[in-house]
């Protein structure tokens, strides 16, 4: 993985480490640790079309990353991610009760350190039929601690129809801010935008990377045209682009859109697209999450500089 500058003030990790899960969670975002410097520029923002609430670029997924149990250091860990995420000027944290413990991870860090108003809460609603999805968003909203969930979206096209149905009656009563639907795979992009055609959303959340750019063919321009915010998992490709690169040089060219790490990189080439509202990598590694953060600052590739990263990247 990545290596990257901090964007914020920040604890050292060695002490951070020896404090309670709980006592941790809540330090680690109200107190600089020794060393800490300030981010040279806040992190761009881009606007959620259905509304022009402006939105950070770069956020954080927690599928496999968060799904932890109790344990004080692994605890700890997560909550300076999600620090980390913030000090950067990030907020959106993407979950869902497919990501196992993920969720009430989430809200335990959250409400220990009391910066749920610092997050844009979006998880996933991951069943079959109206009873079971309104127990299942209840159960969500109890683990977050987020009677407001920011963000609910249909994980995987599951029952999607009953869903978005339900999606958009909580809407109406205040108990969710924003709806969407996602998927991960390139093979459901067609559906996706099938039902951005037809439905009137406020996100969609799919796959798309440097190798991976199917969703430039119609669902990226689809979103656009219609006025959809774009929520990008996968960027890294499950580590598979990591794996390309590893021990290649960083051409002396990614220097002229202030990229200094591969990871950076890779995310500066998605957020080039202007169509892309925010990149969602999970990560457990708060250096990691610093690094992502950074690539939401500073210049981004023109198109030029986009076809000539793809190329390198292809021919590793």
């Amino acid at each position: 993985m990545t290596k990257g500058m901090l964007g914020g003030p920040r604890l050292t990790r060695a002490a951070f480490l020896k404090l309670t899960a709980g006592a941790a969670a809540a330090l680690a975002f109200a107190v600089p640790g020794p060393g800490a410097r300030a981010a040279a520029e806040p992190m761009a923002r881009r606007p959620i079309p259905s509304s022009g609430e402006m939105l950070p670029v770069i956020g954080v997924g927690t599928s496999g990353t968060f799904d932890i149990g109790t344990d004080g250091k692994s605890r700890a860990g997560r909550a300076e991610v999600l620090r980390v995420l913030f000090e950067a000027g990030g907020s959106v944290i993407d979950t869902s009760p497919m990501y196992g413990r993920a969720e009430g991870v989430v809200g335990d860090l959250l409400a220990a350190s009391g910066a749920r108003n610092r997050a844009f809460i979006a998880t996933k609603v991951w069943t079959r039929g109206r009873a079971a999805g309104i127990r299942q968003m209840e159960e969500s909203a109890r683990l977050l601690g987020a009677p407001v969930i920011d963000l609910m979206q249909v994980h995987n096209l599951v029952d999607w129809p009953t869903q978005l149905k339900t999606l958009r009656q909580w809407k109406e009563e205040g108990r969710i801010r924003y709806i969407g639907i996602t998927h991960y795979t390139s093979s459901a992009l067609d559906d996706l935008g099938a039902i951005i055609e037809r439905q009137a959303l406020d996100f969609v959340q799919f796959a798309y990377s440097i190798r991976g750019r199917q969703a430039e063919r119609r669902l990226l321009p689809l979103c656009a045209e219609k006025g959809v915010a774009t929520l990008i998992n996968r960027p890294f490709e499950d580590g598979a682009i990591f794996r390309r690169v590893r021990g290649k040089a960083l051409p002396a060219w990614a220097a002229d859109f202030d990229c200094r790490t591969w990871g950076q990189f890779l995310l500066k080439f998605i957020l080039a697209h202007p169509a892309v509202t925010c990149v969602i990598p999970g990560t457990s590694k708060p250096k990691h999450m610093a690094d992502n953060a950074a690539a939401g600052t500073g210049r981004l590739p023109d198109a030029a500089a986009r076809r000539k990263m793809a190329e390198l990247v292809e021919g590793l």
